[in-house]
């Protein structure tokens, strides 16, 4: 498997990671196999503990017993190492509190103090209601004082629901936690193939002079989805895709797309250029905002044979929701590199199948030297950057076809990763719960990067709400998406590609 890089661990006195809301899904099926995988290839820092903080009546037994059964349900190799696992639970503790009594967080200093622990990371593992809570209980007991050692905290997105709350839980934050002590985690960007997107712009010298707009038309980027809203409906019906993608994986592949190259890769460096992306996005409100976006809700139809309720059908749905299960917006990039290239970012439930990419469609030659149709299309050269499934780089080229007339067809030139390096990558929380407990903060959002993409998604909703729609356009389950959709992208004189 891909190896990931280990420095000294600063934590000569060891570490423990508090998981508050430990009793819920992210710690059985994300955390728990993050932590096995990076304790089987002696990753993580020794000793190290894990400290279970919620309100269900657990105790040090139950709490292990649950997070053995969610590596055993949801990791990634098998069979599993008992020794590994039995040496990450024994130094497992459960502390039964609410969030809000200040005895809990008492219990948890006693407990941390008992321990000899220095270092210390908090995971808010709980819905984001509880963040500001927990915060402000921590900051009023002793516990982010660390005389010798750290202490750091993990959010995990949504970052707020719009610009006003986003702001309200930054300085939340920042009333205990100084902005190097928090890590805001975005799983999208702990993927290998979301990495390596800067590995191969920036380690290859054949396409990084191509990437500008004397060369691309034009870039799209596609997160599809073949699921529903399933258990999650009564979140997304408050979200939308605006808020629950776009927000933040969408504005994040952007970024990475059109970022410049960092002087050098650490953390400062590499969200600096980032944000600077962000900066120059043109600011898209009000009628900019309606002209340059389009939204659609799902209705029923078939996904594998299968038949699927509408959006407005499924539980804990209102059945008037106006909430947009697709949307497509076109951004530009207002800097010397991309000036005038726009970029089209699109995500929806329902589609035909799971998609995320990356499409850097470049310009036609400016005429045919062979006297014929060219058979490869309008603009036959793209090359897509597939982060999932199947993830690889595939190159679209224009070829003669055998034979005596001068014909030029699409041809693929393909880079597959699970051919190349194998089938098992590192799932993105191995890399970075590692990266929190290295104190490397280099693929976590910053303060100002979140309110860069929140300035632009508030944008989008604000005029949405105020167009006042009763009813949004609509779009079959298991299509490639509302006709509007198309509609929208050709005014513009470009097409989508084929989901």
């Amino acid at each position: 498997m891909p190896e990931l890089e280990v420095k000294n661990h600063p934590c000569s006195d060891g570490v423990a990671i508090v998981i508050f809301g430990v009793t819920g899904d992210l710690s059985r099926r994300k955390l728990m196999p993050a932590l096995y995988e990076n304790a089987k290839f002696d990753r993580l820092p020794k000793p190290l503990y894990l400290i279970g903080f919620a309100r269900r009546s657990w105790d040090d037994e139950k709490m292990r017993s649950v997070l053995r059964q969610g590596l055993l349900d949801y990791g990634r190799t098998n069979p599993i190492d008992e020794q590994v696992l039995n040496q990450l639970l024994e130094n497992a503790y459960y502390i039964e509190s609410t969030f809000q009594d200040s005895a809990g967080y008492t219990q948890l200093y006693q407990v941390l103090n008992d321990l000899g622990v220095q270092n210390t990371l908090f995971y808010l593992a709980t819905p984001p209601g509880q963040y500001a809570t927990i915060v402000e209980k921590i900051g009023k007991s002793e516990l982010e004082s660390c005389p010798g050692g750290w202490r750091r905290i993990v959010v995990e997105k949504p970052f707020g629901r719009d610009l006003e709350s986003a702001k309200a839980l930054d300085a939340t934050l920042h009333t205990v936690f100084s902005e190097d002590q928090i890590y805001r985690m975005d799983h999208y960007l702990g993927k290998e193939t979301v990495q390596n997107i800067l590995a191969f712009r920036f380690g290859n010298g054949i396409f990084e002079p191509l990437w500008n707009r004397n060369n691309i038309d034009h870039i799209q980027i596609t997160m599809a989805e073949s699921e529903g809203v399933g258990t999650r409906a009564g979140y997304y019906d408050r979200a939308g895709v605006v808020r629950d993608v776009f927000q933040n994986h969408l504005l994040q592949l952007l970024t990475l797309t059109a970022m410049e190259a960092p002087a050098v890769f650490s953390p400062k460096a590499v969200r600096d250029e980032k944000v600077k992306v962000l900066n120059s996005v043109n600011n898209i409100t009000g009628e900019v905002a309606l002209h340059n976006t389009f939204r659609a809700q799902y209705v029923s139809g078939s996904i594998n044979g299968e038949r699927v309720p509408s959006y407005r059908d499924e539980p804990n749905v209102a059945p008037d929701s106006i909430t947009e299960t697709y949307m497509a917006a076109r951004l530009f990039v207002n800097n010397w590199r991309w000036a005038g290239v726009p970029f089209y970012l699109r995500s929806g439930k329902r589609l035909p199948k799971r998609v995320t990419e990356i499409a850097i469609q470049f310009k036609q030659i400016p005429l045919s030297l062979f006297g014929q149709r060219n058979l490869a299309g309008e603009a036959p050269n793209v090359l897509v950057m597939r982060i999932q499934p199947n993830e690889g780089i595939t190159l679209f080229l224009g070829a003669k076809v055998p034979g005596g007339a001068m014909r030029i067809e699409p041809v693929e030139m393909r880079f597959s990763y699970a051919e190349a390096f194998g089938e098992s990558n590192p799932e993105a929380y191995e890399r970075l719960l590692l990266d929190c407990l290295m104190g490397d903060a280099t693929l976590f959002n910053r303060s100002d990067e979140v309110g860069e993409a929140w300035r632009l998604a508030q944008g989008i909703i604000d005029a949405w709400d105020e167009q006042g729609l009763e009813n949004l356009p609509v779009y079959e389950a298991g299509t490639q998406g509302p006709h509007g959709a198309d509609d929208f992208i050709m005014r513009f004189n470009h097409h989508w590609r084929k989901i």
